[in-house]
C-alpha cells in the first residue's frame, strides 16, 4: 500500500472541515476555484467554469459547497492520467446553464457587469470577519496549496498564476501575524513559510489539527535526535582527545626510557611513568588511584606534564 504524503494527509483533513456558516463557505469556495479553477469561453457572453483537483475528497467537497450554497448541481468526472504514473484528476464542470456566470461574480472572482473581467485579489467583501480570513486560506491550500513532510524540511507555500494575487493572499495571511514572502518559479507565483513555528500557526486557524500535531511530533523526534547525536560526537571527540593524549603520553616516556631511562626522572615521576606505560588504556583518574599515596586527576597531568617537558627537551637535544 502506498504511503500518503504529509501534503495529501493534510488536504484530506481539511476537506472534512465544514463551516456552519454560510460565508465562510462561500468564501473557501472562492479560494478553491480562484486557484484551482480555469474560465472556459464557450459562446457570446457565456462562459464555463471548469475546476481541476488530484484529490477525490477536494473534488467532493467542492460538489457539496456547490450544490448547498449555491444550488448547483454538478457532477465529477475522472481524467485517468496514463503518462509517467501520475495520479488521476478530478473535474468539476459548472457551465453557463447551471451559473456559472453568476456564480463566479458571487465569488468575486468575476467583476459585476456585462463584460467578463478578472478580479485579481483577494475578494474584501468575503473576508470581514475573521473566521472568513481562515476559511479564504483554506481554501486557498485546498486549491493551489502544499505542505513539505516535516521530516525532511519545513515549507508551506500556495501556487498561483496571477503576482497580483499573489501578493495579495500574502497581503491576507500576513494580516493575521504571519510572515510569509513570494518567489516566482517558471509561470507562477509562489507565497511560503518557512518557520515550523509559523506553520504550525498556519496548520491551526486553517483548521488541519492532526497535520498540526503530526508536525510537532515529528519536530520533537528530530529535535531529541540531534541532541543524542551532539552527545555522541562530543563523547567521541572527547573520547578521541583521551587517547590522542594517552598515546603521546606513553610516547614521551618510552623517548626518555631509551634513552637516558626512566631511573634518571625525579622518583613522583618515575612512579607515574612506569603505571602509564604498563597501563596504556587508563584515564588520569584510574592512574591517580594506583598511585601510592593517590593522587587526583589534576596532579596526574602536571607529572606527566613535566615529563612531556623533558621528552621535548631530549627530542631539541
Amino acid at each position: 500500500m502506498v504511503k500518503m504524503s504529509f501534503s495529501t494527509e493534510t488536504k484530506n483533513e481539511l476537506s472534512r472541515v465544514i463551516s456552519e456558516e454560510h460565508c465562510c463557505n462561500v468564501t473557501e469556495l472562492a479560494a478553491i476555484v480562484r486557484l484551482a479553477g480555469s474560465i472556459q469561453i464557450v459562446g457570446y457572453k457565456k462562459i464555463n467554469l471548469k475546476i481541476t483537483t488530484e484529490l477525490n475528497s477536494i473534488a467532493r467537497k467542492v460538489f457539496k459547497l456547490l450544490k448547498q450554497n449555491f444550488n448547483i448541481n454538478t457532477t465529477i468526472s475522472v481524467n485517468k492520467n496514463q503518462m509517467l504514473k501520475r495520479n488521476n484528476s478530478y473535474v468539476l464542470m459548472v457551465t453557463s446553464e447551471m451559473g456559472a456566470e453568476k456564480l463566479l461574480k458571487e465569488l468575486g472572482i468575476v467583476a459585476p457587469g456585462e463584460s467578463f473581467y478578472t478580479i485579481n485579489k483577494v475578494p474584501t467583501n468575503l473576508i470581514k470577519h475573521e473566521e472568513c480570513k481562515r476559511a479564504f486560506i483554506r481554501g486557498a491550500f485546498l486549491g493551489g496549496g502544499s505542505i513539505s513532510d516535516p521530516e525532511k524540511n519545513y515549507h508551506m507555500e500556495f501556487v498561483t498564476n496571477n503576482e497580483d494575487f499573489a501578493n495579495s493572499l500574502k497581503d491576507l495571511i500576513n494580516s493575521l501575524g504571519f510572515n510569509c514572502k513570494i518567489v516566482s518559479r517558471k509561470n507562477n507565483y509562489v507565497v511560503y513559510i518557512k518557520e515550523s513555528e509559523q506553520i504550525s500557526d498556519l496548520l491551526s486557524i486553517i483548521g488541519a489539527h492532526n497535520a498540526l500535531f503530526s508536525l510537532q511530533n515529528t519536530k520533537i523526534v528530530k529535535e531529541m535526535r540531534n541532541n543524542v547525536n551532539r552527545i555522541v560526537n562530543c563523547e567521541t571527540a572527547n573520547l578521541s582527545k583521551t587517547v590522542n593524549a594517552a598515546v603521546r603520553q606513553v610516547e614521551n616516556i618510552r623517548l626518555i626510557q631509551g634513552t637516558i631511562g626512566i631511573s634518571s626522572l625525579p622518583e613522583n615521576l618515575q612512579e607515574i611513568a612506569r603505571i602509564r606505560i604498563e597501563y596504556e588504556d587508563m584515564s588520569l583518574k584510574e592512574l591517580g588511584e594506583m598511585l601510592n599515596p593517590p593522587i587526583g586527576k589534576s596532579g596526574v597531568n602536571h607529572r606527566l606534564r613535566k615529563i612531556e617537558e623533558i621528552a621535548s627537551d631530549l627530542k631539541g637535544k
